[in-house]
C-alpha cells in the first residue's frame, strides 16, 4: 500500500474515533501539545462579541490588501444575522484551553450532508498559532457524515485562500465576478478586486 493509502486510512480511523465521542456524548477537541481547541455552541450573549472580532479579523485582511477599510460594517449585522439565524444553521465559539479566540456559522443539512462553512474566524491575536486549522478539523469531526463542505472567500483574501486550499483540503470550484455574479447576493460596494469571490468544495472520503 502507498504512503498515501496510509495516509487516508489514518484519517478514516481518526473520523470513526470521533464518531464514537459524539455517540457517547463526549466533547470534541482536537489536541496539538499541551493546547486544547473545542467548539462550543454560541448563544445571544456571544453574539456581539462574535460580530466585533468577525469584523475586526476581515478589516485587517483589507487592511493588509488596500490600507484602508470600507466606512461601513463589513460583515453587516444583517449579513451576520442572516446567517445565525438561517435555516440548519449553527453557531459555534471556538475555545483555546477553555478561552473563546474564534468563531463558525454553519449550515447544516441532515438528509443531503451537503454543509456549508457560511462565517469563519480566528481572533487577530491569535493569528499564526495553527488554531484556524485545528478548529477546522474539529468542525469536520462534529458532522462526520458530511458528504460535501462547501464555503466561500473574496478573491482578495489570499490568506483565507491559503488557508482553505493548502491547509484544509478545499478545491477553488466558481469563480464569481462581474460575468458571473454572486447569486442572492448585491456586490459589496468599496471591496478590492470589485468584491470578487471564489466558492470552495471539499469531497469527504467516507461521507459518499
Amino acid at each position: 500500500m502507498s504512503d498515501g493509502g496510509k495516509l487516508d486510512d489514518a484519517h478514516i480511523t481518526w473520523r470513526r474515533s470521533h464518531r464514537q465521542l459524539l455517540e457517547r456524548g463526549e466533547p470534541l477537541t482536537h489536541d496539538i501539545g499541551e493546547s486544547r481547541v473545542t467548539l462550543e455552541i454560541a448563544d445571544n450573549r456571544n453574539l456581539q462579541g462574535f460580530k466585533k472580532e468577525l469584523r475586526e479579523a476581515f478589516s485587517a485582511a483589507v487592511m493588509d490588501e488596500v490600507g484602508s477599510v470600507p466606512d461601513q460594517s463589513i460583515p453587516s449585522d444583517d449579513d451576520i444575522e442572516q446567517s445565525v439565524n438561517a435555516a440548519g444553521a449553527v453557531t459555534y465559539q471556538i475555545l483555546l484551553d477553555g478561552t473563546p479566540v474564534g468563531g463558525a456559522v454553519l449550515t447544516i443539512d441532515p438528509i443531503s450532508h451537503h454543509n456549508s462553512l457560511d462565517l469563519f474566524y480566528i481572533s487577530i491575536r491569535q493569528h499564526g498559532r495553527g488554531i484556524g486549522q485545528r478548529a477546522w478539523h474539529a468542525i469536520e469531526a462534529r458532522y462526520p457524515d458530511t458528504k460535501v463542505w462547501q464555503t466561500f472567500t473574496p478573491y482578495f483574501e489570499k490568506r483565507n485562500i491559503h488557508f482553505y486550499v493548502n491547509k484544509c483540503g478545499f478545491k477553488i470550484v466558481e469563480y464569481y465576478n462581474a460575468y458571473n455574479p454572486l447569486p442572492h447576493q448585491p456586490p459589496l460596494q468599496g471591496m478590492p478586486d470589485d468584491g470578487d469571490f471564489f466558492r470552495f468544495e471539499k469531497l469527504m472520503q467516507d461521507g459518499r
